[in-house]
């Protein structure tokens, strides 16, 4: 029986992730097409996302009757729910006054540059901070344009290069990074610099002695090791859907863990403690 429900549970988290993920473009279909073009070179390519939504996400439902919540778009003057074809887009220049913008007019407005992946000019990787970047995507070059796309991987792989780029998806003009890999190309979003908010609060400089940097470095090279991408997984995620099972066959909720945190004021003892936590955990493994 556990079994069985456990297997309808999987399924429905499976159709409710392929049911959010579509809505988000999560799964490999194109989210953009457009060329990168360079001058005279031109090479048509779509844009496709890296990532997915594996997260469990809840309805909402009312309280009594446990029915989901639905929302209607509806217009007070006409006192009735408008449909989707009955809507446009307007933007508000005083309050309660609207410019209507309409599909034909916004497509007007770009020129040829804005729908091909214009390079501007190449950079070092290394010279773009990393709080300028926002999204990835695969660029996978169309049919007959991938002599031209390895032509231009190969050369910046070469270099060390990437190549800064402009593009209009929607109605905003992105700026991105065109980033040269082993395998292929991935394109990488960039925030505008009048976008990126500044420091909420300077941190205050303080003194360090000798000892408590040298422990802080053995602390952080006891736990250096290769990054292993696979190694991680949302374990949240896994007690939810362990809590969601337990709430299926009608048992409690038992908490995760009580323990409240350890209360070490000296910074050198922290350091200690951890350090000796370490040495446990790699004494238990051998």
């Amino acid at each position: 029986m556990d079994a069985i429900l456990k297997g309808i549970f999987f399924l429905f988290s499976a159709i409710i992730t392929v049911k959010h993920t579509k809505k988000r473009g999560d799964f490999m279909g194109v989210s953009h097409k457009g060329a990168i073009s360079l001058g005279l070179l031109y090479i048509p390519v779509g844009l496709y996302n890296t990532t997915r939504d594996n997260d469990i996400h809840f309805n909402q439902l009312c309280k009594d009757t446990r029915e989901r919540v639905k929302y209607k778009k509806y217009c007070p003057s006409c006192n009735k729910e408008i449909k989707s074809e009955d809507i446009i887009k307007g933007y508000e220049y005083e309050p309660g006054k609207y410019v209507i913008m309409t599909d034909e007019e916004l497509e007007k407005i770009k020129t040829k540059k804005d729908k091909t992946i214009h390079i501007i000019q190449f950079v070092n990787l290394p010279e773009i901070d990393q709080i300028y970047y926002e999204k990835n995507y695969y660029a996978i070059p169309e049919t007959g344009a991938e002599k031209a796309f390895e032509l231009l991987r190969t050369a910046m792989l070469s270099e060390g290069k990437v190549a800064l780029a402009k593009t209009v998806i929607g109605t905003k003009e992105n700026l991105l990074v065109l980033y040269p890999t082993q395998e292929g190309m991935i394109a990488k979003t960039l925030f505008y610099h009048d976008e990126i908010l500044p420091v909420p609060k300077q941190i205050p400089k303080v003194e360090l002695n000798e000892a408590e940097i040298t422990m802080a470095k053995t602390l952080i090279n006891s736990l250096t090791k290769p990054f292993d991408a696979t190694a991680y997984k949302d374990e949240y995620q896994e007690r939810l859907r362990n809590a969601i099972m337990q709430k299926i066959r009608g048992e409690d909720i038992v908490a995760a863990d009580t323990g409240e945190p350890g209360n070490v004021i000296d910074l050198m003892e922290a350091l200690q403690k951890t350090l000796d936590m370490q040495k446990n955990k790699k004494s238990d493994i051998a």
